[in-house]
């Protein structure tokens, strides 16, 4: 990635409390849906008869959504700014919500799967960019640590509520739809005031692939395995023994792990090298993986197992994250967050058919795809020691 001074972001003198607290809400409801929305589509159809492939293509109209948007981010970001795309977004999603209960064949699924796909992308690309921009240089891996957390946290709400209300019903997309609601409403709050943004210094977004390759290859990364996690992470458990509420938990465990290590280890990645720790966590992630067979034959192993794996995994996508809002800002910011953005969209397109693939092939194909796909990534930061 590039050092000039031509795209680094001055570090701010404070930090306003009220607009993060509302960036924070809106990154929980992009978990949140996601985290609904994969093993409800999932199991709704194994139920069904619907095999591995299958899956994997409703999976797989969420990315077609995310690449269908991303290229055109940057230009509706600086024409329209951040905060009226974010409102119309969260409309969408609560709207989606709504209905997926009351249409009448599972076919309208893939048709509204790209619907939440299009107006979660917004949501991420939007909410990060702008709390990456008025953050303090000091606290930023912090605060994209906390970030991060309410990410998990929507993740881990979302089979939580399936665990609790169950699937059936109107009850699950009724309170979803409610927490959406409420960050539509915090984001109409006078105090959101979003940065001008300023016209980024490159037309394609291709451009920036070579600008923050590390942080693309973990957005790539963080997109394969969550897609491949949330669509077959309860399948597996279910397929060694575990029952259905019992495997839903775990998921939910998982991500739990990302919510309490992000900040601990944000605050690490404040004080150390950034790029050691990535290898690090990359390394601890690749082997960490390959205990998975073991873990999952054994419930309380494979609960704390997830739990502490999948808060190194996630640090990795906070750490890389830091490191781009500290040398970009204005529209060359959005550009690599819709840049990284399309790498999502290929991830999460890709990654359940792989997963999918890879679980029919063995019984415990998914920890292995997982532990390759990490040990590859780890590859990056190892030898691109001057890009981020």
């Amino acid at each position: 990635m590039s050092s000039s001074s031509q795209g680094r972001i001055k570090p701010l003198s404070a930090t306003p409390v009220l607009p993060i607290a509302c960036l924070l809400a809106v990154g929980m409801i992009f978990g949140l849906t996601y985290g609904l929305s994969a093993p409800l589509f999932t199991l709704e159809l194994f139920d069904r008869g619907y095999g591995a492939q299958i899956i994997a293509a409703n999976a797989m109209m969420h990315a077609v959504g995310v690449l269908s948007v991303a290229p055109f981010l940057p230009r509706i970001a600086a024409h329209f700014g951040p905060r009226r795309p974010l409102v119309l977004a969260l409309g969408v999603i609560a709207s989606v919500l709504v209905l997926l209960p009351v249409v009448p064949s599972i076919w309208f699924w893939f048709p509204l799967r790209l619907a939440l796909g299009c107006a979660t992308e917004i949501l991420l690309i939007l909410s990060e960019s702008w709390l990456n921009q008025i953050t303090a240089d000091q606290t930023r891996t912090r605060t994209m640590g906390l970030y991060s957390s309410m990410l998990s946290l929507g993740f881990a709400l979302g089979p939580l509520i399936l665990a609790v209300a169950g699937r059936h019903g109107f009850t699950p997309y009724a309170i979803s739809a409610g927490f959406v609601l409420t960050a539509l409403v915090l984001v109409c709050m006078p105090w959101m005031h979003a940065p001008a943004l300023k016209r980024a210094t490159h037309s394609g977004l291709w451009r920036y692939i070579t600008l923050a390759p590390i942080a693309i290859g973990i957005t790539l990364l963080m997109a394969m395995l969550e897609a491949a996690g949330s669509s077959f992470l309860t399948l597996y458990a279910i397929r060694n023994g575990w029952t259905e509420q019992a495997a839903t938990l775990l998921l939910s465990v998982m991500l739990l792990g990302a919510i309490t290590l992000q900040f601990p280890l944000g605050w690490l990645g404040d004080r150390m090298n950034r790029r050691h720790l990535m290898i690090g966590l990359g390394v601890a992630s690749c082997l960490g993986a390959l205990l998975w067979p073991l873990g999952i034959t054994h419930q309380p192993w494979a609960y704390v197992l997830l739990f502490v794996w999948d808060g190194l995994f996630a640090a990795i996508y906070t750490l890389a994250m830091s490191v781009v809002g500290s040398r970009f800002s204005g529209g060359d910011l959005v550009s690599i967050y819709a840049t990284t953005s399309v790498a999502w969209g290929l991830g999460a397109f890709i990654g359940p058919e792989m997963a999918g693939t890879a679980i029919d092939i063995s019984r415990h194909g998914l920890p292995y795809f997982v532990s390759l796909a990490c040990g590859l990534f780890t590859l990056l930061p190892i030898f691109l020691r001057k890009s981020a």
